[in-house]
């Protein structure tokens, strides 16, 4: 009888106060997870502009900086893949009706590109119904 092949996966945890000095412990779990799973560069580095910008997000409109309230980060590792999810209290946005950051009239503008820029890095990218949080999936 052939043995079940156990899928093994592990799970991290972050809750971050809504302010920006919190990137630092974000930036932190990222290279650990990094080292221990021997991410390539270039994932490791779309990782981390994807969830700066989703943190950041998170924190300045998501959470308005209101230090009392957290964002949440969970990485979930296994062998073939790295799912992160990103978490605020909220009221979520309507992720579907954004700005189109390379139209002519928005090129200038110094903000709205963060989600333009996730969806392009990350291999998939799901919000969930009300908008606060978000799953980012990239294969290692």
């Amino acid at each position: 009888m052939e043995e079940a092949n156990v899928q093994t996966s592990e799970l991290y945890t972050l809750q971050l106060p809504s302010k920006p000095e919190s990137i630092t412990l974000l930036e932190q779990l990222i290279e650990e997870i990094a080292d221990k799973y021997h991410v390539a560069e270039d994932t490791f580095a779309n990782m981390m502009t994807c969830l700066n910008e989703a943190v950041i997000n998170a924190i300045m409109h998501g959470n308005k900086q209101d230090e009392t309230k957290k964002v949440i980060v969970n990485a979930e590792v296994d062998p073939k893949r790295i799912i992160w999810t990103v978490t605020d209290e909220g009221p979520g946005f309507d992720y579907n009706n954004l700005a189109d950051p390379t139209a002519p009239e928005n090129l200038e503008n110094l903000t709205g590109r963060g989600v333009f820029i996730i969806k392009h890095l990350a291999d998939q990218c799901i919000f969930n119904a009300s908008g606060n949080e978000i799953e980012l999936h990239f294969k290692i």
